[in-house]
Order: C-alpha cells, then structure tokens, then sequence
C-alpha cells in the first residue's frame, strides 16, 4: 500500500464517501417527489428524511465497495478509477469497516422514522435494501462479482428508491411512480457501466466477473447506449400513454450532453473514462430535474 500523508483524515473520509456518485441517491428521491405532488399526496418531512436515506445508502455502499474489494483483493496499485481509502492505506481497513457500519447504522434511524411515518412496507424496503448494499461487495456471492451488479444498481437506486420515496409520501404504489422510476434507474445504472468499463482488465485479472467483463469493451458500451436510449424513450411513452403531459418530454434538453457521453465512452478508454463517469452522473441528475419538473407540469 502506498500512503499519501499530504491527505488529512477529512479529505480521506470524503474520498471514500466518493461525492461524484452522490447525485445517484438524489435523482431518484426527486422523482419520486415530484410524482407525490403530481398525486397531491406530497409530504415534506417524510420527502427530506427519504433524500437523507438515499444519501447514507449512497455513501454506505460506496464505503463497504472500498472495504471489501480491498479484502478481496479486487484492488490492485494500478486500478484507473478514483482513489480508494482502504487500498491506498490512506485510512485503517478496521476503520474504514467501522464507518460502513456507522453510516449504515444512521441509515437505520432514519429507516425508524420512515417506518413510523409510513408503516411496515417500509421496514422490508428497508432491509432489503441494507442487505442487498452489503450483497453488493460482499459475502460468499458478491452481487457486482457475478453479472448481477447492474440489475441491484437497477432495481434499488432506480425502481425502489423513486417508488419507496412516493410510497413514504403517499402510502400507496401507483402505476406513474413505477413507470417514472425507469429512467433515473436506468440513468444511474448508466454510471456503474462506465466504471466497470473502466476497470474491466483490472477486475479481469482479480476474478471479478462484472457484466462489463463478461460482455467485453463493445458489449458495454452497447449497453450504455441502450440505456440512455431507453430512458430518454420512457418520457415519450408517457406521454402517448396518457400519464403525464408533453412537458414530460422536457429532459430531451439534455440529448447534446448524451450524445457527448457516447461518443467518449467509444473513444475513450481506461483514466479518461473518469470524466464519462462524472458526465453521466450529471446527466442523471439533470435529466432527473428536469423530468420531475416535467411531471409537475
């Protein structure tokens, strides 16, 4: 491990925290929103504790990927993607794990509110998606180890986070707040394509079978494509079917930077895939603005 004394113990937690992905965790909440008050059925309190959820998750996983592909050994010194606390030994594995435990453990008093707020659903949705972040990195079948990390990333920070923030607010599950959840789900599943398809020959050589590696370099960047191809088709769906108004297509404002966004990730490869990755990032959160923006309308 090489140390990097010049960090001071705030910039590493920050580090390990990885504020770039956060934009993950707020996308969604703020669809979900906007679909509560589309309902009517918008409540503050439960909107804002759903956003701080969102956030420790985002910043739990984050921390728990940083602790166990350390152990792993998935981490090796020439991985291109940002620098992580535990391999860099910029802070003690035994701490690292004891923040992950402290940023999920604030997640579960949050969780309490929520349950309190919102009723009994919310405590499954609650465990699950504690458990599913742990699946993640860890355990004996390592979700992103195995092809499967794209659909967790999918399903929990697309599909559960946008219809779990409507739920907490409204106390029901409609048809629009799934259907709204596609694409922040699939903008932010988005993000972890390019990061796989950065490291693919680093998690080649350490065992680690992402879907990025088992399609190979053209596959994924096939996958993205997909991807943002379908959620900037899912607005016009909703349109045409009836749920939302044309104001519902006003994230195709953001077509120019998507398309930026393909192009690098066909050209660039390896370090320089870093600024896809934050590019997508953005592009998640500013699509998802706009759409719930739209959906107010």
């Amino acid at each position: 491990m090489t140390a990097q004394p010049q960090i001071s113990g705030w910039q590493a937690w920050l580090l390990a925290a990885r504020p770039k992905t956060l934009p993950a965790a707020v996308a969604p909440v703020l669809v979900g929103t906007a679909v509560a008050l589309h309902d009517n059925a918008f409540r503050a309190l439960p909107a804002l504790a759903a956003m701080l959820g969102a956030l420790l998750l985002q910043i739990g996983v984050n921390i728990a990927n940083d602790y166990f592909d350390y152990v792993r050994g998935v981490d090796q010194p020439d991985r291109t993607g940002p620098t992580r606390v535990t391999q860099s030994g910029l802070i003690a594995p035994a701490r690292v794990r004891l923040g992950m435990v402290v940023v999920f453990g604030l997640a579960v008093l949050v969780g309490v509110y929520l349950v309190i707020a919102a009723g009994w659903p919310v405590l499954v949705i609650g465990i699950a998606s504690i458990l599913a972040a742990l699946a993640y990195s860890a355990g004996p079948f390592p979700l992103a180890s195995h092809g499967l990390g794209d659909l967790f990333v999918f399903i929990f920070f697309g599909l559960v986070a946008v219809v779990g923030t409507y739920y907490v607010q409204a106390q029901q599950v409609t048809t629009l707040a799934v259907l709204a959840a596609i694409p922040p789900g699939l903008l932010i599943t988005a993000i972890l394509v390019v990061n796989n398809l950065r490291d693919i020959a680093t998690d080649r050589r350490a065992g680690k079978h992402t879907l990025a590696v088992l399609l190979g370099e053209r596959g994924t960047q096939v996958e993205f494509g997909v991807l943002l191809a379908l959620a900037y088709l899912t607005p016009l769906v909703l349109w045409l079917g009836g749920w939302l108004g044309a104001w519902a297509l006003i994230p195709w404002l953001t077509l120019p930077l998507a398309v930026i966004l393909v192009r690098e990730i066909v050209t660039l490869q390896g370090r320089a895939l870093n600024q896809t990755l934050s590019g997508t990032a953005r592009l998640a959160l500013i699509f998802s603005i706009l759409f719930a923006v739209g959906i107010l309308v």
